[in-house]
């Protein structure tokens, strides 16, 4: 058969010449890095913990409970024999020619099996139908046990999902139909190039695989992400801060400042023109201004929770004053800022500072008691191996928080990665929102420290005096200024009804709204795109449930309802502002230096 034949009935072979050239230079990249490996293995032998995570002792205790009631144990593997023996003769059936209803089916939005073979090829439904009863009573045997505490069974539950994630045929070549029918088709060169991808995120992560969710060239800050025009008209150690340019003759009177989270980039706000939230407040009218973290190195290991306040907030509500000559503003802060925003408040409560007239918080956590499946990361043995690694670098890596949030959704941000980059050898499809995602930034040792053990570990912020800022103990009671809640039904980073929690905290006039989706899509959600629905209630029951049953739907973006409530905290219309209008003078265009600094 000629080439040109082989090519036309898609029977392809790669040249033995290039093939073996490739393998090659694969063996010697391999050396490579498995030397590297070594090396960075003997100067740190923690890099070999065998527990890192402290799983061991969670599933030692999880075996203890079992054992204690093995009648459960024998009934759950009667019930999954059954199970497979149903699906065997259902598959038999199928086999035959005669119709059999699945006996299991995936989960909706699990995009794992869109493949036709899994539902059209008897054998591949086998496979399929085999796994998810596994799965699902291997999940449902740990989650059922009696006697664990609740932190230990949420620990158990994450983990097993991890587990059962992990070996789902899709990630397997021998049982994934797409990748065996790409390697039939290109006689092997899919695996070959997913090879030499595998290397590449090696090599990149210096040897921890740091996967490639999207071209990282094909994006750059400030030239196709982050363009909303403006100027950085400020600047501490830990912030830019960021004036953007109007786009109508009047503005409201009253600046919008926004504390965005510095466990990721400000640029969130400002992906594209018809996404960005920053770019659509400056469309209605609002004098913006964002603080743009930095990307800390060990210099700024001592810095901490009172520091991002003074050198961020504080410091941003002085800037704005001498900038647009305003004494209040209104405020957003987004997860982590909008907890920040929360103590600042507190705290400005305490010295009778009343700059900040209204406060809006995007999924934000200020009660941390069922903070969701992060919890899993923050208990003491963790932390404090998290603070033993901190104190020799003086931060922590931006690429380990990365890892922690791609767990909670394995299979849409891991391994549909294995699959796409390793295993069809294909590269990964630019995307704006996974370019801002692999954009990692670092964490101070001392504010990260804090936050953990102080908000995650022992709920302090929530108490009455819990906790400092900058000597003053503060009580979120205090607040009594009009605040708007925005929460995401699908949140997976800040649980809705643990975020629900903060309006039984403030005082003042507290609206609390619901959007459909998730931590990002639920957020950034324009109204020209005409997505995902919201609900509104005008009370705020102490029950997150009775708020939902009460709760009206309304279609489309929750953008509008907040315009509406900020509206009437504007102070009136003045005539626009451009940065370097006032005391504060340009000192670059946006978005600044800070944000362009990458790991």
């Amino acid at each position: 058969m000629t080439d040109q034949q082989a090519s036309e009935t898609g029977n392809s072979h790669p040249d033995p010449e290039q093939l073996s050239a490739t393998m090659a230079e694969i063996a010697e990249r391999s050396q490579r890095l498995v030397a590297d490996f070594l090396a960075r293995q003997a100067d740190d032998p923690e890099i070999a913990d065998p527990d890192p995570l402290n799983i061991g002792s969670a599933f030692m205790e999880l075996c203890t409970h079992m054992m204690q009631n093995p009648t459960k144990l024998v009934e759950a593997q009667m019930q999954l024999w059954q199970n497979y023996m149903q699906l065997w003769q259902n598959t038999t059936l199928r086999m035959l020619g005669q119709d059999a209803e699945p006996l299991v089916t995936p989960e909706k939005g699990d995009r794992r099996f869109r493949d036709e073979a899994w539902q059209d090829n008897e054998v591949f439904d086998y496979i399929k139908q085999s796994y998810l009863l596994s799965s699902q009573w291997i999940q449902g045997l740990v989650h059922d046990v009696d006697g664990l505490d609740e932190k230990t069974a949420q620990k158990v539950d994450f983990y097993t999902r991890q587990f059962v994630d992990a070996i789902s045929p899709t990630n397997f070549l021998m049982t994934n139909p797409e990748v065996l029918r790409a390697t039939v088709e290109s006689g092997g060169e899919n695996l070959i190039k997913g090879l030499q991808n595998l290397l590449d995120d090696l090599e990149r992560g210096k040897g921890k695989l740091q996967i490639k969710m999207t071209d990282l060239d094909a994006f750059k800050v400030g030239e196709n992400v982050a363009t909303t025009p403006g100027a950085v008209i400020g600047k501490t150690d830990l912030m830019e801060l960021l004036q953007y340019t109007p786009s109508t003759k009047t503005v409201a009177k009253r600046p919008l400042m926004i504390v965005p989270p510095w466990i990721n980039k400000y640029y969130i706000l400002d992906l594209r023109p018809e996404n960005s939230f920053i770019k659509w407040a400056v469309d209605q009218g609002h004098t913006v201004f964002v603080l743009s973290w930095v990307n800390p190195d060990s210099e700024l290991a001592e810095k901490s929770f009172s520091d991002y306040a003074k050198e961020g907030v504080l410091a941003a509500l002085d800037m704005i004053k001498e900038a647009t000559g305003e004494d209040d503003v209104n405020a957003i802060g987004y997860c982590l800022g909008g907890t920040l925003l929360s103590s600042v408040l507190a705290y400005m409560a305490k010295k009778n500072d009343e700059r900040i007239k209204s406060a809006t918080f995007f999924t934000t956590l200020t009660d941390f008691e069922k903070p969701g499946e992060l919890s899993v990361f923050v208990d003491e043995e963790q932390i404090e191996s998290l603070e033993h690694r901190m104190e020799k670098e003086g931060y922590l890596d931006g690429r380990d928080m990365a890892t922690s949030f791609n767990m909670l959704r394995a299979n849409d941000l891991i391994w549909s990665f294995v699959v796409n980059n390793y295993m069809l050898g294909k590269d990964p499809f630019p995307f704006d929102l996974l370019y801002w995602n692999s954009d990692s930034t670092r964490m101070p040792k001392a504010m990260h420290s804090f936050y953990l053990r102080n908000m995650y570990q022992k709920n302090l912020l929530r108490e009455p005096g819990g906790i400092s800022i900058l000597g003053e103990r503060i009580d979120l009671r205090d607040i009594k200024i009009p605040v708007y809640f925005l929460s995401t039904r699908e949140d997976h980073i800040a649980p809705w009804k643990a975020t629900y929690a903060g309006t039984q905290l403030m005082s003042g006039q507290v609206k609390f709204v619901l959007s459909a989706s998730g931590h990002i899509a639920g957020v950034v959600n324009p109204p020209a795109a005409n997505k995902y629905c919201h609900w509104t209630y005008n009370r705020n029951p102490a029950d997150p449930d009775q708020w939902l049953e009460k709760a009206t739907q309304h279609d489309g973006s929750w953008w509008t309802d907040w315009q509406n409530w900020i509206s009437r905290r504007n102070g009136g219309q003045v005539d626009a502002r451009q940065p370097g209008d006032g005391e504060r003078k340009v000192i670059g265009p946006a978005p600044g230096a800070y944000v362009k600094v990458r790991l």
